[in-house]
């Protein structure tokens, strides 16, 4: 090995050339295309085999990479729009040598296989911007299992990127251009929250405003906004890097998530005294949040003083508009739009007919190709926040955030489907009635 290569391999990089990412691009159409391409390549150059699958997911846009062990064999799978694929399969002995590379890159300790082990490295595509891969491994029965994150900077999106509503787009963009208070941003691990407050942060960012981030890890890295990442083993956690912060005159802060009470109670204090906090915290939807600060030990007179903006998002498949179907709805998803239109006090169509899911080799045969958003937002202005100083209850809040004029998410998402964009099956499986 030259001197150069060695450099390569402890510098945690993987390059990939324009040529090998033409020839990837016009070989691989669809997952089984990578499934036939790595098959001839299995068992012979393990750097050029994990360069040939890390493109296949990228190719695809995977966010993840999962690498099984199971009993006899190692599976290998890509989350493609949210929902894991088959991709391909590997023996053990060809994957002790994969596995072996990856942690070489990642700067993972080689000799471990008991316990956890996260490492990172970049993947190079000459015609891309840097493509971080963070490495996860775990201990299981039949060997370590391995995750790749992959975190392809052409995943960020534009506040009118995200698919909101026009009064949401409108609402987002009002509230984020204030000067102090709390946004924050829920849903379930997946729902991509930290894209949304990066969506924000490339709208307000201006050489006039100071912007401080604390994230684990830093997702992406975006100019002009200085990004701190937590370090637990070196007490930087959420709360003492945001103590920190906050000492440094930022104009806008970025909280990765509130995660415990110490942290809450900072973040509010600074939307209280003259910053405009983004944040995301865990909970089922906008109106299970303050219960959820109020549960981290929060006063209901802060929640109340410092929120400004409550949002919930979820994420839905797009149906493929390569395959797509329009058809009639039966009597059940009549039932369900109905419901929803009376909800949003909107007439009804005559000849309505929304979109089914078929399956072809643009989408790889799953009828869906890429994803949008579905939200609800609760703003909070005066009468909102007697509200939550009056009441504790999630229910009661949804209600009144109802009454006000918010629309469900439920009801966001068939919205949506009328429009062609997405399936009632796909709003059924990601919102609750």
């Amino acid at each position: 090995m030259n001197p150069s290569e060695e450099r390569e391999k402890i510098t945690g990089e993987i390059r990939f050339s324009l040529q090998e990412e033409n020839n990837a691009e016009k070989a691989l159409k669809s997952t089984k295309d990578v499934q036939a391409f790595l098959e001839k390549e299995k068992g012979r150059d393990v750097s050029s085999f994990l360069s040939l699958l890390l493109a296949g997911a990228v190719i695809f846009q995977a966010s993840d990479l999962h690498a099984e062990a199971e009993k006899d064999k190692i599976k290998i799978r890509f989350r493609i729009d949210g929902l894991l694929q088959d991709v391909l399969e590997i023996s053990a002995e060809w994957y002790a040598s994969l596995l072996s590379r990856i942690k070489l890159v990642s700067g993972i300790k080689l000799n471990v296989a008991d316990r956890p082990q996260d490492g990172r490295f970049s993947f190079l595509i000459e015609s891309k911007e840097p493509i971080e891969v963070r490495a996860a491994t775990l201990p299981s029965e039949y060997g370590e299992s391995l995750v790749l994150r992959i975190l392809n900077p052409q995943s960020l999106v534009s506040l009118k990127e995200l698919g909101l509503r026009k009064d949401l787009l409108e609402l987002f963009a009002k509230e984020i251009k204030k000067p102090n208070g709390m946004i924050i941003v829920t849903g379930p691990t997946g729902s991509v929250k930290t894209s949304t407050l990066y969506a924000f942060l490339q709208e307000v960012k201006n050489p006039e405003a100071k912007i401080v981030t604390i994230e684990d890890p830093i997702e992406y890295h975006i100019q002009g906004v200085n990004q701190t990442q937590v370090n637990p083993a070196k007490g930087y956690d959420f709360a003492s890097g945001l103590r920190a912060i906050v000492r440094q005159d930022p104009d806008i802060i970025l909280v990765g998530e509130v995660r415990d009470g110490e942290t809450a109670e900072i973040a509010l204090q600074a939307a209280l005294t003259g910053h405009l906090v983004f944040s995301t915290l865990h909970a089922n939807d906008a109106s299970g949040t303050v219960a959820r600060l109020l549960a981290l030990g929060s006063k209901a007179s802060t929640i109340a003083s410092a929120l400004e903006l409550i949002i919930a998002q979820r994420l839905v498949r797009k149906v493929c508009e390569a395959c797509a179907k329009f058809q009639k709805p039966n009597e059940k998803e009549l039932g369900a739009i109905g419901e929803a239109l009376n909800a949003l006090k909107l007439p009804k169509e005559k000849s309505l007919m929304i979109p089914r899911a078929q399956g072809c080799k643009e989408c790889s045969g799953t009828g869906y190709k890429g994803r949008i958003g579905i939200f609800e937002a609760i703003a909070v202005d005066d009468q909102m926040e007697e509200f939550i100083l009056s009441s504790d209850s999630s229910s009661s809040l949804k209600a009144f955030a109802v009454k006000k004029g918010m629309v469900p998410m439920r009801q966001d998402g068939i919205l949506k489907v009328l429009k062609g964009i997405t399936t009632l099956e796909e709003v059924e499986r990601v919102a609750e009635e």
